[in-house]
């Protein structure tokens, strides 16, 4: 099975599965689950049923691939897959909240919309109900001991989650972020979900620590090249592929790698941390960061990083290759592969 093929066999299983989780059952909370549809991408601004962008769904695809990698029947993962989908949508409502952000996927974020109350408590349900849709694996005939490892692994990405999310939101008023601390915290805010979507999927087709583990190492370090690449993309990328101005990044003063390796280097670090702890940027600020960057060779370096990440990502699938196969891990490089040669 290809990438393709397994899109389109596991795809529709896990939206239905989601659907399942964000349905009411008392038509007093209908408008509650629909903030949260809408923000899936199943209802319009209206309330109204729609087929909007909805994300690459790569954490459940990269559980259900691991799964069949390592041996396992996908279906029994499904519950588990819809769960770690749904946590990512949870931390995306919490983050437009915190980031102050008004559009996602080209609409409305679900604060901006409906307001900041609903649009928390929205993001809370879909917390619960991340954790919920575990519930449903024995009846998926998953062992009991396999579920709740499972959930704990989970439960360790969650803490994980909210970890690199303050360590960004901290970096806000600071001009002395390490590139170490900013690794720190992609680990904790991209790593760590993408790290345990294969993982529990490991786990959950019976697979052996080991086995389990390079898993983890194969979605962190994909999840570090990912976000890494966003950072490129986010200073340097098409306009017309990534659908936000190029300039956004620079002129909300984001922390991304390229900013925070250039901040600490002696190239141009003293004059753009005079810049960057200065007033808000304006229009003529963004060609002399640029200009700085550029002289710091900020690019050039992060995407070296994302080389060596998307190497590590490799290894660690090559180390389990003679006990799974080559073939089962097929899906696995094609995503890779599909994720990290993105324009977008």
């Amino acid at each position: 099975m290809n990438l393709t093929e397994a899109y389109a066999a596991y795809l529709p299983a896990v939206e239905a599965e989601m659907r399942s989780l964000l349905s009411a059952g008392d038509p007093a909370l209908t408008r509650h689950y629909a903030l949260m549809q809408y923000h899936m991408g199943w209802l319009d601004a209206n309330l109204a049923p729609a087929n909007a962008p909805s994300g690459k769904r790569v954490r459940p695809m990269l559980c259900l691939l691991a799964c069949a990698a390592a041996g396992g029947d996908p279906r029994r993962a499904l519950p588990a897959a819809a769960g770690l989908e749904l946590l990512h949508n949870f931390s995306l409502i919490h983050d437009d909240i915190e980031d102050n952000s008004l559009t996602r996927r080209h609409r409305p974020t679900v604060w901006a919309l409906f307001g900041l109350p609903l649009a928390c408590n929205a993001g809370d349900a879909m917390f619960s109900l991340a954790h919920l849709a575990f519930f449903r694996l024995p009846a998926h005939d998953v062992l009991a001991e396999s579920a709740l490892r499972a959930l704990q692994v989970f439960d360790e990405t969650c803490t994980a989650l909210t970890e690199g999310q303050f360590l960004d939101m901290s970096f806000e008023t600071r001009v002395d972020v390490t590139v170490d601390e900013y690794f720190a915290m992609i680990a904790g805010k991209t790593g760590a979900l993408l790290g345990a979507a294969p993982e529990i999927g490991a786990l959950l087709a019976g697979a052996p620590p080991e086995i389990a583990a390079a898993y983890r190492r194969f979605g962190r370090a994909l999840g570090r090249a990912f976000q890494l690449q966003d950072d490129v993309l986010g200073i340097w990328g098409d306009e017309t592929l990534t659908g936000k101005s190029a300039a956004s990044d620079i002129l909300s003063k984001k922390k991304s790698l390229p900013v925070v390796y250039a901040l600490s280097g002696e190239t141009a670090g003293p004059e753009l941390q005079r810049l960057y702890a200065g007033p808000a940027f304006g229009a003529p600020d963004v060609p002399v960061v640029l200009g700085l960057l550029e002289r710091a060779g900020a690019q050039a370096y992060v995407e070296t990083c994302v080389g060596d990440a998307l190497h590590e990502a490799r290894q660690a699938l090559a180390s389990v290759e003679a006990r799974v196969g080559p073939a089962a891990q097929f899906p696995l490089y094609e995503l890779l592969a599909a994720l990290l040669g993105r324009r977008s």
